[in-house]
């Protein structure tokens, strides 16, 4: 399988090897299915190796960086495509405190920069008062949350509390793997929207529902 396929490139650190594998899928596959086909289930596998003792928690970390090395390359591509048709909207993305996945969240900031917006990525493991700060100062149109874990809820219930009393009422994106194994339906509202995966934030755009986003501003 071709995420699999992907996942020994990965483990074996060949970053060379992987970036020209995602750049040939490129070739005849839309980023999102790369994202949302290749790349997170490469990483799910990985993670199920390690869970199953067959890999090291030193090989985990490589094939992660390994990972990262690869968006950050297609990152930079999509960076000089986006700038020609930038639009005014803003999102602004992180990892609750203690959460350490981040490779999930780097795709979703890249998803928003390729629909023209700008973005602002905090990575994984942002102290609550920290993000506060720096929402005030950015004023996002988006706040994209991310967790992994269930023992993550009762933060993310103080920050989508906090977080929902800003003045200009921006959209709260709250994702991760938390948001694909638990039922999150309490959290959401007008205000709150629980993004399962990158296929659920693709029809977000698709629908044209970012082009409103003012209008529950």
């Amino acid at each position: 399988m071709q995420h699999e396929h992907l996942s020994q490139f990965f483990l074996a650190g060949d970053e060379e090897g992987a970036l020209y594998y995602t750049k040939h899928l490129l070739e005849k596959h839309p980023r999102a299915y790369l994202y949302e086909d290749i790349l997170t289930p490469a990483m799910y596998y990985i993670g199920e190796l390690w869970e199953r003792n067959e890999i090291s928690v030193a090989d985990e970390h490589l094939a992660t960086a390994i990972c990262d090395f690869v968006l950050s390359k297609l990152e930079a591509e999509i960076s000089n495509v986006s700038r020609k048709h930038q639009k005014n909207f803003k999102a602004m993305l992180f990892g609750v405190e203690e959460e350490q996945h981040y490779i999930g969240l780097k795709m979703v900031a890249d998803t928003f920069k390729e629909h023209g917006w700008r973005v602002r990525y905090l990575g994984p493991n942002l102290p609550m008062e920290h993000s506060l700060r720096q929402i005030e100062k950015y004023r996002p149109d988006v706040i994209g949350i991310s967790a992994a874990l269930s023992y993550r809820l009762p933060t993310m219930k103080i920050l989508l509390e906090r977080f929902s009393h800003l003045e200009w009422k921006p959209l709260i994106m709250v994702g991760g793997r938390m948001a694909t194994k638990f039922d999150l339906k309490e959290f959401e509202s007008n205000q709150v929207m629980v993004v399962k995966d990158l296929s659920h934030l693709n029809q977000w755009f698709n629908e044209g529902r970012d082009e409103t986003i003012n209008e529950t501003s």
